[in-house]
């Protein structure tokens, strides 16, 4: 079986490269940003893609807009999503189109090396591989909630500090954390406070705005 992973943390990319050579698996290529990502598909025609998420530049739905590219240009490739989040945006229109191969996991709830071989194959076999967790999300009938609800402690965190008027690399010296994790946690709070880019806003003052109203 022949693997292609974009996956932007180093150690995390190094890792499975590590953890699947062990196991026997080829992996053709390892990169850290979309873009890479798709010309590594297109150009090594692997079996699975493994793709996280939250990946340069902006760090919120990079991976699924890869995902969705990757089943568009390559339909023979199989496609799983690996990451910390469940992101709906994209996710839903990738499992809306009904076609094998594809697969969401968490990666915190995966524990198992053998079974996420397992689900690889399952994957390149033309298989659906979802974790309960993303069915749950991502197909559970709408429910009003409010949105600094699903904001974890952490994410509220660097929200208080921001407020504050901390830059990232105050906040991530504060948190006793790295800017690059500051960002995604930034990332993930505009997320889920329904924040999209937009030249006349500026997310960081309405997220903090949100955040202080309550």
């Amino acid at each position: 079986m022949r693997i292609v992973i974009a996956e932007d943390s180093t150690i995390v990319r190094e890792g499975l490269v590590a953890l699947l050579t062990g196991r026997g698996i080829d992996v053709v290529a390892a990169v850290g940003d979309g873009v890479a990502a798709v010309e590594a598909t297109l150009e090594f025609r692997p079996d699975v893609l493994v793709t996280d998420v939250r990946m340069p530049p902006t760090f919120t739905d990079e991976g699924l807009r890869v995902a969705l590219e990757v089943t568009d240009k390559a339909p023979d490739v199989g496609v799983l999503v690996f990451s910390q989040y469940v992101e709906t945006r994209y996710a839903r229109e990738l499992f809306a189109a009904g076609r094998g191969g594809v697969g969401y996991l968490l990666k915190d709830r995966v524990a198992d090396v053998a079974a996420f071989v397992d689900a690889l194959r399952s994957i390149a076999a033309g298989n659906t591989v979802l974790d309960p967790e993303v069915v749950t999300q991502l197909f559970a009938p709408p429910r009003a909630v409010d949105a600094l609800a699903a904001v974890s402690d952490r994410e509220r965190d660097v929200l208080r500090l921001m407020a504050e008027g901390r830059t990232n690399q105050a906040i991530a010296d504060a948190l006793f954390l790295t800017p690059g994790t500051i960002e995604k946690h930034i990332a993930s709070v505009f997320q889920k406070l329904g924040l999209q880019p937009s030249a006349g806003d500026h997310r960081r003052v309405l997220a903090v705005l949100k955040y202080l109203s309550v």
